[in-house]
């Protein structure tokens, strides 16, 4: 296990339990103290946990975890729906993806599939993005081009967010658009942690033809701050077979079709 991952279990612990020691990491991931110290050192500066003598503890004020520490999360959930997403599209099409986890794990299915498909060669697909991570991902594929909206980058996420965003969508005609959330329900709709996120992903969704909705089921059960849209405004979700039955039938009757993987 490599620190990165070492770290997002760190962090998943705190998240489960509200605080952790430094004996209980070295006990459970074989570190010394040092390494269990630095760990913590490390999330603390990212301002996701408070160093508390002999441990540390979820700071109060945390709305996520990173991205880099979230993306070992539901990690076979995720490859299941980017495979799912990635075999709608087609060369040519203009797909557009805001940042997360899933939307991360779609560009890098994506990147895969076009390099291994020959009809890209001759045909590009166009991906418009305002996460400098899915950017930076497949800006290296000669199959893909790549189109960066405007916008003040986000620590967390990597993803760009600001006025800047609307110079450049009402000019692009978007096929389909993967939109990642950090909560979704029939009730409140499709939201994230932070306003700006939002607002960048409200208007992918106003400048596309398609819009597919990208979560696993953990994302049903949780609450946020920021409302991207409603689910009606939703024409697919697509998400893993852990989805509570009796959540699916809210979200089917909301308007959306489902697709569980």
């Amino acid at each position: 296990m490599n620190r990165n991952e070492r770290q997002s279990h760190v962090a998943d612990l705190i998240v489960e339990n509200g605080s952790i020691l430094v004996e209980e990491l070295v006990r459970k991931f074989g570190v010394s103290p040092a390494t269990a110290r630095r760990d913590l050192d490390e999330l603390a500066h990212q301002q996701f946990i408070v160093r508390t003598h002999g441990g540390a503890a979820l700071a109060p004020s945390t709305g996520a975890l990173p991205l880099r520490y979230r993306s070992a999360r539901m990690g076979a959930e995720k490859r299941r729906i980017a495979e799912a997403a990635v075999a709608m599209l087609r060369p040519g099409d203009v797909v557009a993806m805001n940042g997360g986890t899933t939307t991360t794990e779609i560009a890098q299915e994506l990147g895969a599939h076009a390099a291994s498909d020959n009809r890209f060669d001759t045909d590009s697909i166009t991906v418009v993005t305002n996460a400098v991570n899915i950017a930076y991902e497949l800006s290296v594929r000669e199959e893909v081009q790549v189109v960066v909206t405007g916008g003040v980058a986000r620590s967390r996420t990597y993803e760009l967010i600001g006025p800047l965003t609307s110079l450049v969508l009402p000019a692009i005609d978007i096929h389909t658009v993967f939109i990642g959330a950090d909560s979704i329900s029939a009730e409140h709709g499709v939201l994230t942690q932070h306003d700006g996120e939002a607002a960048v992903g409200a208007a992918l969704i106003q400048a596309a033809s398609r819009v597919v909705l990208v979560a696993d089921h953990t994302k049903f059960t949780t609450r946020s701050f920021a409302r991207i849209c409603d689910l009606n405004e939703i024409d697919l979700v697509i998400t893993d077979s852990g989805l509570d039955p009796e959540i699916a039938e809210t979200i089917r009757a909301a308007g959306p079709s489902l697709t569980l993987v």
